[in-house]
């Protein structure tokens, strides 16, 4: 598969073994982004007014009132990725359960940010022992994971916090167990929200029990490692 500008995606990194899948996105499911972004923008005397889900249009001068450009909007995100390894600290349980979760399953991070900031992000889940693969790119997640999931006899999940991205995947993996979580921040209290059977994970902790309760179904000898 080639992403928009035409460079084939790299997966020689991703190995599967005869296990089931998780494939997980990262910014605001495995680590925290809206919060530390909002701080993060203070420094140019920026703040950002939760009317939409959306950053563009809704990151505003503290002082005029007036929204930044979109332009400006793509450059401070490029810069607070370029330093996220100084501001985006673990979703709350996501260590432990998905450290829990890989060893019973194959864990792939997806996330959708430019390549180019890959080393970074991978440098900071190495630091949080959160060794799994990453893959990083800015293409519709529904054919990225087609192409890892390929055509495998078994179980897949997938855990997203924007609906888009989990109705990429329905269309394109079959019986995949589909996953909301998202941060309760005000930012994403204005979410769309997806479609059916799409279901809310509340917190780490139940995401881990449908996970299993799924993989269980399908594989009846399974069992997550507590």
């Amino acid at each position: 598969m080639e992403n928009s500008s035409g460079v084939a995606l790299d997966f020689s990194h991703v190995q599967l073994g005869d296990r089931p899948l998780v494939v997980c996105d990262v910014d605001d499911v495995v680590l925290d982004f809206a919060a530390p972004f909002t701080e993060f923008i203070k420094a140019e005397g920026l703040e950002l007014l939760p009317r939409s889900f959306r950053l563009t249009g809704n990151i505003v001068s503290v002082e005029t009132q007036v929204p930044i450009e979109e332009a400006d909007v793509k450059r401070l995100i490029g810069a607070f990725f370029d330093r996220q390894e100084d501001w985006q600290t673990p979703s709350a349980l996501s260590i432990e359960t998905l450290k829990a979760i890989g060893k019973a399953a194959d864990v792939i991070f997806l996330t959708a940010m430019p390549p180019r900031y890959q080393e970074q992000r991978r440098r900071l889940l190495d630091r949080l022992d959160l060794t799994f693969p990453l893959v990083a790119t800015e293409e519709k997640k529904g054919p990225v994971m087609q192409m890892i999931h390929a055509a495998r006899p078994l179980p897949s999940v997938f855990i997203d916090d924007m609906a888009h991205n989990l109705h990429s995947v329905r269309d394109h993996v079959e019986n995949c167990l589909l996953i909301h979580m998202m941060p309760d921040s005000p930012l994403h209290q204005l979410a769309p929200k997806p479609d059916q059977p799409i279901i809310r994970a509340t917190d780490w902790p139940h995401a881990a029990e449908m996970i299993d309760a799924y993989i269980l179904s399908h594989i009846p000898h399974h069992r997550t490692a507590k």
